[in-house]
């Protein structure tokens, strides 16, 4: 049996950009994917810290050292820049491995979403 369990967590980064006329997608700073574990395509979940919403996507490589977090495409409706969101992936594995496994969850500055 498979069950999904968390796999990466960035926790409480803020919006800086919303991009309504884009395909869709969050843009995420090359910097945090790495740290969060996170692939250019992968599926995450978008929590907003500030209204509640959640939304699934996918993630795009921002430019490394920005801070970028941009909402596009309808999920900028969902989202404003400086909203606090919350992004997850999950992985599916086997039960027994489930039990050992261990996340990447990043805690980056909240203001400027780098590194600590």
């Amino acid at each position: 049996m498979n069950i999904d369990v968390l796999k990466s967590k960035i926790h409480r980064v803020k919006v800086t950009e919303a991009d309504l006329n884009y395909i869709g997608s969050i843009t995420i700073d090359e910097n945090l994917m790495e740290a969060a574990n996170l692939i250019e395509g992968e599926q995450v979940h978008v929590l907003n810290y500030s209204n509640g919403e959640r939304i699934i996507t996918y993630v795009i490589t921002g430019e490394r050292g920005s801070g970028v977090i941009c909402l596009n495409g309808p999920a900028a409706l969902k989202f404003s820049p400086g909203d606090y969101a919350i992004v997850l992936s999950y992985a599916s594995m086997p039960f027994e491995e489930a039990k050992k496994f261990k996340p990447a969850i990043v805690f980056p500055n909240a203001e400027t979403n780098s590194l600590k």
